[in-house]
């Protein structure tokens, strides 16, 4: 069982990473991103219960799951035995535009 982080989402997290050691430093990024892989072994191991990503659900397609910390929104899905991680947002992020945007992402 793996986490692999797609390429979009890679560049979310560095770019939460520039955002947050601006605003906040070091120490409470480094807090943010200890949470946020927690919360990714936790989703792999199965010991976190993930909720359906509702703009999804609402339209049939549910096996996208959130992944919440207590500063971010991350949406991940499992294939087989691995996690694949598609966006990484802050929670002040309009996440609706977001998700729409990465989906028509070509």
């Amino acid at each position: 069982m793996a986490v692999i982080i797609l390429p979009d989402a890679q560049e979310d997290l560095l770019s939460l990473q520039e955002y947050m050691l601006d605003k906040w430093g070091e120490t409470e990024w480094l807090k943010a991103e200890d949470e946020i892989f927690d919360k990714l072994e936790k989703a792999n191991a199965g010991t976190y219960p993930g909720a359906a990503v509702k703009e999804l659900a609402s339209v049939g397609v549910v096996e996208y799951q959130n992944v919440f910390t207590s500063h971010h929104k991350l949406v991940c899905r499992r294939i087989v035995d691995d996690i694949y991680v598609y966006v990484i947002a802050g929670h002040r992020q309009d996440f609706a535009t977001l998700l729409m945007k990465r989906l028509l992402k070509k």
